[in-house]
């Protein structure tokens, strides 16, 4: 095991006088080619091209001497040190941090980013990353090969956002383009590159005390009464069953939720006010302006699709979980056939319920039913003001986990 390890952040500024004496006495420096080439490198010191972090961790704890990992920006922040302390490689080191990339990307913007969202985007992570750039107004993007302003652009189809492209921070090549995200595939961009995507309605502006979005910027409550909404919802949006829905398909941060029948806008808004991408579907104009004036009053951010289901779900990006709030069985296997993990929806009669079951367990879901009957009472004269029974159905994909 190497007897001492030292991670050395690099950001284009010359080296403090700590992380020099490092490398003067390293016997081991790995980098990426950039760092390689530092002056500062000793001649005699073995040099490890840092590709996998994992393998380069493997080289570093196998060695016997002074070991220096030399990375972009802060390598405590989506970086190397993570890798290196792994309990397989049981490597302590000590650290000599530069300007992070992601806050140097902003600082060339020239804007603040307390109340920004750091995503990493791999192949593996892309399509997660760019839910969270459909979701909120402003992230920023690590990115990597096969993971990079052309894919971002190309999987915001539908959502006009602008891109800060910030390519090669540091060097003697860096470049700082803006461009909006529509245009971004027909650039051929330099890595390493952080993007900051920015763009939609700005919710209430936070208080201060926060990184990223402001919980308490809305109003509490998972479910918002009627009248949050304008009042006028319909069966299907009703605060019990809304509630119910959106318990059992747990919308979070990085997800795509479909809403198909989106109503008023109650159910997509909340599963939005969650961190959620959100894509609500309606065939009725009035329902999809409602939607958009009740998105805006709560400001969050929902992509709009007016079109007939399903029919219109053919050319909408993968789902991770949906709400079926219209459109009976037909709707509900044309969602199943794209394999989401969760589906929910309603039916009124018992015979409805046991077909849409049918089909969903045909499709491999494990299918619950629950018939949910709330009286809402005037509690000044504990009379019943309004009544709703609905059989709430929700299939999960057990070979889908994420």
């Amino acid at each position: 095991m190497a007897d001492r390890v030292t991670v050395i952040g690099w950001d284009g500024s010359p080296l403090t006088a700590a992380a020099r004496a490092a490398l003067g006495a390293a016997t081991l420096v790995a980098g990426a080619a950039h760092h390689l080439e530092l002056p500062e490198v000793p001649a005699g010191a073995e040099r490890v091209r840092l590709g996998s972090a994992a393998l380069a961790a493997r080289r570093v704890a196998g060695h016997r001497g002074t070991a220096v990992v030399l990375a972009d920006g802060d390598p405590g922040f989506f970086g190397v040190v993570r890798t290196l302390r792994a309990p397989e490689f049981g490597l302590e080191v000590e650290v000599v941090p530069a300007v992070s990339s992601v806050a140097a990307a902003f600082a060339r913007a020239g804007m603040p980013w307390d109340d920004a969202h750091v995503v990493v985007a791999h192949p593996r992570t892309l399509r997660r990353a760019v839910n969270v750039c459909r979701a909120h107004t402003k992230v920023a993007v690590l990115t990597s090969p096969g993971a990079g302003p052309a894919e971002l652009g190309l999987l915001l189809e539908g959502v006009h956002r602008t891109f800060v492209i910030c390519e090669e921070l540091g060097t003697t090549r860096e470049q700082v383009s803006v461009v909006t995200s529509d245009k971004a595939a027909d650039h051929t961009w330099r890595d390493p590159n952080v993007v900051i995507v920015i763009g939609g309605q700005t919710a209430t502006a936070s208080g201060g005390w926060i990184a990223g979005r402001d919980p308490a910027a809305g109003p509490r409550g998972w479910t918002l009464p009627a009248d949050a909404y304008g009042g006028g919802l319909g069966e299907g949006e009703q605060e019990p069953l809304r509630a119910s829905q959106l318990a059992r398909l747990g919308p979070r941060l990085g997800d795509l939720v479909w809403d198909i029948g989106c109503g008023s806008g109650a159910f997509a808004v909340e599963a939005a006010r969650a961190g959620a991408a959100v894509i609500a579907v309606d065939s009725d104009p009035r329902a999809c302006a409602h939607t958009d004036s009740t998105a805006r009053r709560h400001g969050v951010q929902l992509q709009i699709v007016h079109g007939t289901a399903p029919q219109v779900l053919e050319d909408l990006p993968e789902p991770d979980v949906v709400r079926v709030g219209g459109g009976g069985a037909a709707v509900v296997l044309a969602v199943a056939d794209r394999r989401p993990q969760r589906i929910v929806t309603h039916a009124a009669t018992r015979d409805a319920a046991e077909r849409i079951g049918r089909e969903l367990t045909e499709h491999g879901y494990l299918v619950e039913c629950a018939l949910l009957q709330s009286v809402g009472l005037d509690t000044k004269a504990w009379t019943e003001t309004e009544r709703s029974v609905a059989f709430l159905l929700s299939g999960v994909l057990p070979t889908r986990t994420a």
